[in-house]
């Protein structure tokens, strides 16, 4: 059975239509054919596609289904296309899920430039911000343009051995150095736009963007940077010195890491923890920026802060009050 929401939608240019029991836009959308996107095999994800798609359908909108997607759902569904054919036949992508499913999405998505949109179904949601309680009311004013964006880059990057290619990775959070499943530590030489930094001793280092100053490069003692910001973090990992401090490089530098050639294990590289790549001792690890970004569609009341105080648990107002984004 398919789910409707009755409750009404704070939309100026919408309409309740009795036959569907949805508000819904009087004029065409402003994204009109949506590709859905999912990785986590759950109801609840499910749920929210049968949700959405009732609910997109009902705007006049097409709905075309991710392969991956398509095989979550226990209903017949019309259109399903591979991501790789999503550019010039999707407007706008629409994830369900958590941060990883969002963080999977961008990878393979980022050079069509189609928008991003996540219904959240994970765990803390800072790329997915919209609750699946409220698809209805906050998705139909994106749909009719009424929206915040922002631009996001994503970082590259390649490994070589004696001058030859042996890996290449994306990540829109993090790219680490870490020794794996060893608990040894690791030397390696940090050279930023050709210039020698540091050596270092410890359990790796992490090259974070601002998406990914939220996560792992967090917890790792890194700075938050907001979403927009044209720069990166580089944290190192349990450092053998007490001066070894995190590092804010602008958005064009040129990262290499030389993996030292007295290092008795074999570090790995990992891309938002998802792809792992062993590199050998004297092999160099280069990072930059990627010349394709990812869009972010926002609800209009999106806010960076009013986020960071909902998932890391900051005060609240020492007076008590209210703005309207909290």
């Amino acid at each position: 059975s398919r789910y409707y929401a009755l409750k009404r939608v704070h939309c100026r240019v919408s309409l309740y239509n009795r036959r569907s029991s949805f508000w819904t836009l009087k004029n065409m959308p402003h994204f009109q054919c949506i590709g859905l996107l999912g990785s986590l095999a759950v109801s609840e994800v499910r749920d929210s596609f049968n949700k959405l798609e009732s609910f997109l359908l009902a705007q006049g909108c097409e709905v075309i289904y991710e392969e991956q997607a398509a095989k979550l759902v226990d209903w017949s569904v019309d259109k399903v296309l591979p991501i790789e054919a999503f550019s010039g036949a999707v407007d706008l992508a629409i994830v369900v899920g958590g941060d990883g499913s969002m963080l999977s999405a961008s990878r393979k998505i980022a050079e069509s430039n189609i928008p991003l949109l996540g219904i959240n179904r994970g765990r803390l949601g800072f790329l997915t911000d919209i609750s699946p309680d409220e698809i209805a009311e906050r998705v139909l004013p994106v749909l009719a343009g009424d929206f915040k964006k922002t631009d996001r880059f994503i970082l590259e990057t390649s490994i070589t051995r004696n001058g030859e290619l042996i890996g290449e990775g994306l990540a829109v959070n993090e790219i680490v150095l870490h020794p794996g499943q060893s608990v040894r530590m690791m030397a390696f030489e940090l050279y930023v736009d050709g210039e020698f930094v540091y050596s270092q001793r410890s359990d790796g280092l992490i090259v974070a963007t601002p998406t990914g100053s939220t996560a792992y490069a967090l917890s790792a003692g890194g700075p938050l940077l907001c979403p927009e910001l044209d720069a990166m973090v580089v944290v190192p990992l349990n450092p053998h010195t007490l001066n070894s401090r995190p590092i804010a490089l602008h958005g064009q530098a040129e990262i290499e890491i030389r993996v030292s050639a007295r290092n008795e294990l074999h570090p790995l590289i990992t891309c938002d923890g998802h792809d792992d790549y062993q590199t050998e001792p004297g092999d160099i690890i280069t990072i930059r920026k990627h010349p394709h970004g990812i869009v972010l569609i926002h609800p209009k009341d999106h806010n960076f802060y009013s986020i960071c105080r909902s998932k890391l648990g900051w005060g609240s107002r020492l007076d008590g009050k209210k703005n309207n984004n909290d």
